[in-house]
């Protein structure tokens, strides 16, 4: 038996490509966009540099040479209430944008099933006093959902961390695919989303509903329990900081299994990156190589766009 050497499939690139074990690709990415009302607007994120919110029009421009195959949309209503109700609305933007996006594209649109961004307080379901109301909250939920299939999305996200949502969505749509933000954890890295989103509680947090980030052995029972209810694929959220999450429900559930890496994960990258702290290009090559080898088989990343273009 000849001597072990393991540096010797590392002496060329073409040798290390060759015997990777984790590859990325454009179709494992799918890209994040903020739309809103307007014509001819690309507003850019201060807190997110190189993104931006898009009217339906430069959404529309954007994703015609974007070189992935699916996109999630959020929105920016007009007007904000206490029932969200743009976010049902058949000419909500997002529904405006779906219809926009069927007709004049290929990609496949999944959109955002949450409250948080129509609400005037800011919170992710219908609230009593100062507490969400969950039961409450669920016929909203599947309405919004139904309103976004209505529109032509192929795929719907709740994203709420409403106890039982996957279900009355899955009552309401027994035949559209629903990708589950069945681990969402109460994150500082979701900050820039905020932002982009104008989406900030007015009061208190979203730490009642969304998961303490010490916990994976609940992560595993949400997961779970989000698959019971009917959901097609389960989402792990944010992903750098969850990457053993992400692993376990890979292993233990076998599902197909996705990862977001959030707007504070970009935001971090970019801004060091720009200063010339570190390599940023190399910094979100190995962040999404890294999330692709914990389990993951695709990422919401808004990365998306540039890493297809360096790959492609």
């Amino acid at each position: 038996m000849g001597e072990m050497n393991l540096r010797r499939l590392r002496r060329t690139p073409l040798l290390r490509s060759l015997v990777r074990e984790t590859t990325l690709s454009p179709d494992d990415l799918v890209m994040p966009y903020f739309v809103r009302h307007g014509k001819g607007v690309r507003a850019p994120i201060r807190s997110m540099p190189g993104q931006f919110q898009l009217s339906v029009d430069e959404l529309v421009k954007d994703i015609r040479t974007l070189r992935v195959p699916a996109v999630i949309l959020f929105g920016i209503p007009k007007r904000k209430d206490a029932r969200g109700s743009e976010g049902y609305a058949r000419d909500g933007i997002v529904q405006q944008a779906v219809r926009a996006l069927k007709s004049e594209t290929d990609k496949l649109v999944i959109t955002d099933v949450c409250m948080c961004e129509y609400t005037d307080h800011g919170h992710c379901g219908i609230v009593r006093g100062e507490t969400v109301d969950n039961a409450a909250t669920l016929p909203f939920l599947a309405r919004i959902a139904e309103s976004h299939v209505e529109a032509g999305a192929d795929m719907v996200g709740p994203s709420a961390m409403m106890d039982r949502q996957v279900a009355a969505i899955r009552a309401a749509l027994p035949d559209t695919p629903i990708l589950a933000y069945a681990a969402k954890f109460a994150s500082a890295f979701y900050g820039p989303f905020r932002d982009a989103a104008e989406s900030p509680p007015k009061f208190g947090d979203r730490s009642t509903y969304q998961m303490d980030p010490g916990n994976a052995d609940e992560a595993m029972r949400e997961i779970d329990l989000d698959l019971r209810e009917g959901a097609d694929i389960i989402m792990v959220k944010p992903a750098l900081a969850y990457l053993d999450v992400v692993r376990r429900a890979k292993e233990r559930f076998g599902c197909p299994t996705a990862a977001y890496n959030v707007s504070g994960e970009y935001a971090m990258v970019r801004a060091a990156g720009e200063r010339g702290w570190i390599d940023g290009k190399k910094a979100v090559l190995e962040i999404l190589t890294s999330i692709r080898r914990a389990g993951s088989d695709f990422i919401l990343t808004y990365s998306a766009r540039e890493v297809a273009e360096w790959i492609s």
